[in-house]
């Protein structure tokens, strides 16, 4: 395969990889942004519950304390299903995790690959200039011996 193919190659790697970084951040702000969400709403329920308790201590109906406790049966009902929302986005934070570290495998194992081609590459080149100067010696000391006869 050519350099610009390689070169060609690790571009597009390198572009996956910034892709997937963004996936990665993007999806670690929305889990951070759930987990503020989730705590508002368990702050909020908390302080239902208490102001339940104080009104409840100053005398409630049956039916308002009904009314009040079944709030707080649906704040616990959402409460669970923000808690397995939760499952979802931390899957998604680790899907998108595996994804980037295997699009920067990739892009190391390009890197790695080109520059060990290119100190091949270094090394023939030093090897045909040795072979060239040694050639050169022998002709210059043939000549040299040449010359003195």
């Amino acid at each position: 395969m050519s350099d610009n193919a390689m070169t060609l190659l690790l571009e597009q790697a390198k572009g996956l990889e910034h892709k997937a970084q963004l996936a990665l951040v993007s999806a670690q702000q929305e889990l951070q942004g759930y987990y503020v969400q989730l705590e508002q709403i368990e702050r909020y329920r908390l302080d239902y519950f208490r102001q339940m308790s104080e009104r409840g201590k100053e005398g409630l109906s049956a039916s308002s304390y009904g009314h009040l406790n079944r709030f707080i049966v649906q704040l616990d009902e959402t409460l669970a299903k923000q808690r397995q929302a939760a499952i979802d986005f931390e899957d998604n934070v680790e899907r998108c995790q595996e994804h980037w570290q295997q699009c920067r495998q990739k892009t190391r194992s390009l890197e790695w690959l080109i520059e060990k081609r290119q100190k091949e590459a270094k090394m023939r080149a030093e090897r045909q200039e040795q072979k060239q100067m040694d050639e050169f010696a022998t002709l210059s000391f043939a000549r040299q011996q040449r010359n003195s006869y």
